[in-house]
Order: C-alpha cells, then structure tokens, then sequence
C-alpha cells in the first residue's frame, strides 16, 4: 500500500468524516440485507451506522418492524419494500391501504421512510400476472399515502438490466420489444406525475469479461466509443446507466430521476470465478463512491448525482454461492471488510498517514 494519499482522496476522506460538509450531498446508501443467522441486533446496527460511517440511507427486502423500530430519531433514510408475492393483492385500494397502516404510519415520520420498493426486480421473473399488476399496486399505493397524508414517500420498483433489449453502445439503449410501450411509457408516466425515482440495479459484475476488466473496475482503459453520440466510456458503470437513460428517452421520459437501487462487488468468490477477490472488490466499490460523489454524473447526464445502494451492508452467511456470501462491506461484528471511504474515521487516517 502506497504511504500517502493524493489530495483529492484526502477531500473525500475529509468530506465523509464531517459530516456538516458531507451529509447534504452525499448520495451512497447501503442495501441491509438479512439472509443470515448471526447478525447483530437492529439497534446496534442503526447505531453503528449513524456513530461510525458517513451513511445516512439503508435499502431494506421487507418492512421488518424490528428494523424500522431501531432506525427511529437516527435521521438515516430507509428505503422498504413490498414483497413480490404481495403485489397482486396491493393493486387493490383497501389492501394497499392496510398494508400502509400496518407498515408506514406506525414508523413514520419518526423512522425516516423515504421509498417504497413494490417487490424487486419483477420483469425478471417473467410471470405475466405480476408484470400486469405491478404498476395497479404502485398505484394503489401512492394512493394510500396520499390518502393518509403522508406525502414525501416515493412509490417505485427496482429493475434488473435485463429490462433492456439492447444496451451496447449506450446510444442504442432500449427496452425489450413489447415492454417499452405497453409496461415502461407508463411506469415512467408515473414517475414523472409522481415525482418518485426510476429505480436499476446496474452491476457491472455481471456482464465483464476478462478484455472489460478493468473498464468494470473504473481502473485505466482506452475506454469504449460510442460514434452515434460522440461519447468516450472509461467505465462500465456509465454506460449502462447511459443505456437506461437512452431506453427512457427512446420513449420520451428522459427527465425522470435515476436511482440505483442495487450494485456492488463481491470479495470473496467461487473456484471458477478468479475475478472475484478483495483487491476487486475494492477497486469497485471504492471507486464507485467517489465516481458517484463527485457529482460528475455520465456522458449522456453530465453534473447528474444518482442516489446509489451498494449492495450489501453485511456478509450474508445463508446465501446460497460463495460469492453471494461474501457481497458485504462489514462482516457481522461490524469490522470492515475493507473501507471504501464510509467509515467516519478515515479523515483521522489521512492526518496520520499525511
């Protein structure tokens, strides 16, 4: 490891750790997944969270009580979500109703719920009825909140890339044949009323080869050309945010908001998977955060901010591969597994390396 810091990392060290400078315009959130049989108690965690790092925004997979409970007062935005084998009954009114009393008006205000997630990743699971009444149950629920006055509460979905039927190079970007119109023009309509987020799940784990490592990794590359629109790529991460902003305005609502519901890196992977280690992992996530917080935004949203979820908070010991395992920025303890720049006594670092 190298034994300074250059200065532009120390100013992001410095703006994490304080956060009167940071705490305005930070942007990283953490997904805290729960697929695990050792992890500690909510509290600690919300604790942890809002005493030790500079994050101030959780994606949760369920409206878990106990969760929202333990971020009460602690001013860190939560995001929850609608499990997918409730949407067909949430595209109801009376049951999107319930389903608010049950899980937003007993938290909220004083647990900062900032969204709902209505299930996860739906067009991917190719079942017709819950692809039909995914957008009724956004609906009914935006409704609801309205209903009971509670109104800075985001109604959105989370979207795989899979949604897109083409995405190289980032200008051809559009949504599958048969989606476009019939099931995004109107999830985007939404949005744009509602003045709620367009939620993806980028991963560029996913689509690397061993040529776009580094391209992957935000790490030097002669990058990827892009002659439709003039635009040179030099990371992966861009150009598939590009690629969905292209689908939105190949159907005329490229001025809804992005959020990033979901990317990340893991550090620890399986025998066929030589790519996957800590040194990537950190190279990713690290400089994903300071991608993203530089507020430089992509080629095609140039001095765009996009809230981002880097996924996951903890190491996940009940997921089924070693490398889903292994997705985490803490291990159960709370230690790091490594420090992508979050934890709030990284400034203290810098003084003392510098």
């Amino acid at each position: 490891m190298a034994n300074f810091f250059p200065l532009a990392t120390a100013v992001f060290f410095l703006s994490v750790a304080c956060p009167h400078l940071s705490r305005a315009a930070y942007t990283i959130g953490v997904n805290y997944g729960t697929v695990a049989d050792n992890l500690p108690p909510p509290s600690q965690v919300a604790t942890f969270l809002k005493t030790k790092t500079a994050i101030d925004r959780v994606k949760l997979f369920d409206a878990n009580p106990d969760i929202l409970r333990a971020f009460a007062g602690t001013g860190i935005a939560v995001t929850v979500t609608v499990g997918n084998g409730d949407i067909i009954s949430l595209s109801k009114l009376p049951s999107a109703q319930a389903w608010v009393s049950a899980n937003i008006l007993p938290f909220h205000p004083k647990t900062l719920i900032n969204r709902i997630a209505v299930g996860n990743e739906i067009l991917a699971t190719s079942d017709k009825t819950l692809i039909a009444r995914l957008l009724p149950a956004m609906k009914a629920l935006h409704s609801a909140l309205q209903l009971a006055n509670v109104t800075n509460v985001q109604v959105t979905t989370p979207h795989s890339l899979g949604i897109l039927s083409s995405s190289e190079p980032p200008s051809t970007g559009r949504f599958r044949r048969g989606y476009d119109r019939a099931i995004f023009a109107p999830i985007l309509e939404f949005h744009r009323q509602t003045k709620s987020a367009f939620m993806v799940n980028p991963y560029p784990f996913f689509e690397f080869t061993a040529k776009t490592l580094n391209y992957a990794l935000f790490k030097p590359n002669a990058g990827i050309f892009d002659a439709a629109t003039g635009k040179n790529y030099t990371n992966m991460f861009d150009a598939q945010m590009d690629a969905v902003y292209s689908a939105m305005k190949k159907v005329g609502y490229e001025d809804v908001e992005i959020v990033v519901g979901e990317t990340g890196w893991p550090s620890v992977g399986d025998a066929n998977q030589p790519d996957v280690d800590m040194a990537n992992a950190v190279s990713y996530n690290g400089n994903l955060v300071r991608h993203v917080n530089a507020g430089k935004g992509t080629p095609l949203m140039p001095n765009r901010k996009f809230e981002t979820y880097v996924f996951a908070l903890f190491n996940e010991d009940l997921k089924p591969s070693t490398s889903e395992r292994n997705y985490g920025l803490f291990k159960p303890d709370l230690t790091p597994v490594y420090d992508v720049g979050i934890l709030r006594n990284s400034f203290l670092l810098v003084l003392i390396i510098g």
